[in-house]
């Protein structure tokens, strides 16, 4: 037995030999880290990348705690039509609370909820809006809200493809984030989205844990309830993570520039120039432009949510990567 296995340890290590000879490399090496990625311009572009910042004794090599890599996540890592999910929480939130409210059936933003009526919403603008996240969001401890999240992702569903929110995530973005994570890099989602709305799924879902996580906010308090220490919501606004406001969260949260960024809207361009256009080292920008209305959504310059308008002409000057989801994705979200 001792020289069979010997043996067979020997072939096999001369069949490695031979593979290496004549080109063909071990089943291991040929695992291909984005198989939901079509071999098109913009994976390519990944790969070339963090070969460059990964290769020692190079002078494009970046070391581990410089490599920084920052996601939005509506529309780039999960679906954002035909509305946020933080909105679909919030219109939620609106009906459940309703018999508490009886006020609300007469007073705008809460009455078009109440009634359907997505034009009346719309009209109300971002007052309105501002309006809901603060009466549905506020008024609790922290630790109160994140049940009321986590309860709430547990059985809503997504009206079109009815699944859970968060299993449409797009599979070719998670194996990004497992690929740049294998390659040394920390990853932090950088969202317009509420901090704490975030927080209770995201090391599930996307494999970043809260710490990682950079929003939005409302106003927090420590208070002392029942001789307990508690931290409670209030409904005034704290820091806005979008547009210009997110190289502040990423400045304030992280500490470091990122090397690369990932968006879809005109809400990520400046954390894609914040991160790009300067000096030294290697950096990469992405944008993913939503094309594939059978399969997802297709928008870009035209839209309520998401809008891509600026930051895709600003794409062809910085030469940041632009993944066409038809073109240059095989799946979209994750097989159920």
């Amino acid at each position: 037995m001792f020289v069979a296995r010997n043996f067979l340890g020997l072939a096999g290590g001369v069949a490695l030999c031979l593979a290496t000879l004549f080109g063909f490399a071990p089943a291991q090496a040929q695992t291909d880290p984005l198989p939901s990625w079509n071999d098109t311009a913009p994976k390519a572009a990944i790969v070339a990348f963090v070969e460059k910042v990964t290769t020692e004794n190079s002078p494009d090599f970046v070391p581990k705690p410089e490599r920084i890599a920052v996601f939005d996540n509506d529309g780039t890592l999960w679906v954002e039509h035909p509305m946020y999910t933080q909105l679909a929480f919030a219109l939620d939130r609106v009906k459940a609370e309703a018999a508490a409210h009886p006020e609300w059936k007469d007073t705008q933003p809460f009455k078009a909820v109440l009634e359907g009526d997505m034009k009346a919403l719309a009209a109300a603008g971002e007052k309105g809006l501002m309006q809901l996240m603060m009466e549905t969001h506020a008024d609790m401890t922290n630790d109160e809200f994140q049940k009321v999240v986590s309860d709430w992702f547990a059985s809503a569903r997504d009206p079109r493809f009815q699944r859970p929110y968060t299993q449409l995530v797009y599979q070719p973005m998670l194996e990004l984030l497992d690929y740049l994570r294998a390659n040394g890099f920390k990853t932090f989602i950088v969202s317009g989205g509420g901090i704490e709305f975030m927080r209770p799924w995201t090391e599930q879902v996307y494999g970043v844990p809260p710490e990682q996580v950079v929003g939005s906010s409302i106003k927090t308090q420590f208070v002392m309830r029942d001789g307990r220490p508690t931290l409670f919501r209030l409904p005034q606004v704290n820091f806005i993570d979008d547009k210009g406001g997110k190289p502040v969260g990423i400045n304030q949260h992280i500490g470091r520039r990122p090397i690369a960024a990932f968006g879809n809207s005109d809400g990520d361009l400046e954390m894609l120039q914040w991160t790009t256009m300067t000096g030294g080292s290697v950096r990469f920008g992405m944008l993913i432009h939503h094309t594939d209305a059978e399969r997802e959504y297709a928008y870009d310059r035209n839209t309520d949510f998401g809008r891509l308008d600026m930051a895709l002409d600003a794409a062809v000057i910085n030469e940041w990567t632009v993944v066409n989801m038809k073109a240059d994705w095989k799946e979209i979200f994750p097989r159920k």
